[in-house]
């Protein structure tokens, strides 16, 4: 199936800025779902509030634009409901840390069977550029204009610490590695969590003097590495990319159909 099939073309051009990385993380979601031949009528995408919640109108499939922070707890619904669907919410780093911070660990204790992509740009974009929970130390944004003095989340290990059965990072330039990821966590049954490194240009990027687009891209090139890379040992501050978690345990949804089904037979 051509991509253009799987996107809605009547609302392009889109509206992130030039050089914003979450259409190359769209282009990657694209084609793993293509690789996986999933009936379109069978996918549905769920997202927040926020620039990376923008997916849902460009998306040509079943698609939801819900409130700030609680899309993985409409998620949860639909697949509750209507377990035979792929349902992937793709969040921004403050919709799913910030307020939907509960949410995301209780997604991923219970084990919920859906696949979260979280764009991660380390700042509110739609909103201004204020400092997100994943902006580092001392970076400057709207609302740290002398530095940002909150520590940092490191969401793969919240992820992995609430229990998520598969875990996952890489990056807006690593294109086929993040496309790759996907497959494995939209095929993963159980609660997948995938950080997409996003470049944010227009605030992030200005704010700390880092460059275009390009230059960000080039950042994700050379300031990550592999699991287990040897430049890690060196230079601590390098940030891993692959996949961190990846093991089976029952996903809540097929506890819940167990249990129900348990129940009905005894009466």
């Amino acid at each position: 199936m051509p991509t253009k099939d799987f996107i809605r073309q009547r609302f392009f051009p889109h509206l992130w800025c030039a050089g914003c990385g979450h259409g190359v993380i769209m282009a990657s979601l694209i084609r793993a779902i293509e690789a996986l031949n999933l009936p379109k009528n069978n996918v549905v995408i769920v997202s927040g509030i926020g620039c990376s919640s923008r997916m849902p109108g460009y998306l040509d499939f079943h698609t939801l634009h819900t409130l700030h922070g609680r899309a993985l707890a409409f998620a949860t619904g639909i697949k509750m409901g209507r377990p035979e669907l792929t349902v992937i919410v793709p969040m921004g780093d403050g919709d799913a840390s910030a307020i939907g911070g509960n949410h995301l660990i209780h997604a991923a204790r219970r084990n919920i069977d859906v696949t979260a992509l979280v764009l991660n740009n380390s700042i509110y974009g739609m909103t201004g550029g204020q400092n997100s929970p994943t902006t580092p130390l001392d970076a400057r944004s709207t609302t740290t204009p002398r530095g940002n003095i909150d520590p940092a989340f490191d969401l793969v290990e919240l992820a992995k610490g609430a229990g998520a059965s598969f875990v996952a990072r890489s990056t807006a330039f690593h294109t086929k590695e993040l496309e790759q990821m996907l497959e494995k966590a939209i095929s993963h049954r159980g609660f997948s969590f995938v950080e997409a490194m996003s470049g944010c240009p227009t605030y992030f990027g200005r704010r700390n003097k880092l460059g275009s687009g390009v230059d960000l891209m080039r950042m994700f090139r050379e300031r990550t590495v592999p699991i287990g890379s040897e430049k890690k040992k060196t230079d601590p501050s390098l940030i891993e990319r692959g996949i961190f978690v990846d093991r089976a345990r029952p996903s809540y949804t097929d506890q819940y159909r167990y249990i129900t089904q348990s129940a009905c037979e005894e009466h």
